[in-house]
């Protein structure tokens, strides 16, 4: 589900597993640093996947830098928890949030000012890019005012 929200944020969220978190050796709760460091997979290789724009795939660190924040929520079946980046960089450690019975990644971002101005996101354009991908289902949730939607 994507939605687009009446301060110019943005929320992806799916249902699938939760980002990998584990205990550390003291017993504290970690998880894979995949907000704030690039992912090695796709960086600095040109055989890297494509995205459907065309674009090479970075990583979600890109997402984060690219935001003036970013909240990253992560249910799994041990537990729930929230994390928030400002300019790609985390301000707060783990935050526990309270499980709802569902598993599942939600990544909320308000983009900078310099590509929400530059990026008026449409329902064709989620469309357009579920092409690409044929098991993926998508929807979009527009939360903004008719006033700030693209084309209306």
């Amino acid at each position: 589900m994507v939605t687009l929200h009446p301060d110019g944020s943005v929320s992806v969220k799916d249902d699938g597993r939760g980002t990998d978190t584990r205990l550390d050796e003291r017993g504290r709760t970690v998880k894979k640093p995949v907000m704030a460091t690039k992912d090695l997979r796709f960086f600095e290789h040109p055989e890297a996947e494509r995205l459907p724009d065309g674009h090479p795939r970075r990583g979600m660190s890109v997402v984060a830098a690219l935001s003036e924040w970013l909240i990253h929520t992560n249910r799994r079946i041990n537990g729930s928890w929230s994390q928030r980046y400002e300019n790609g960089v985390p301000v707060t450690g783990l935050v526990p949030v309270a499980t709802d019975g569902t598993t599942g990644t939600c990544v909320r971002f308000l983009p900078d000012e310099a590509l929400r101005s530059r990026w008026p996101l449409t329902a064709s354009d989620l469309a357009r890019w579920s092409e690409h991908w044929p098991d993926l289902t998508a929807r979009l949730d527009d939360q903004r005012d008719s006033r700030d939607r693209p084309g209306l």
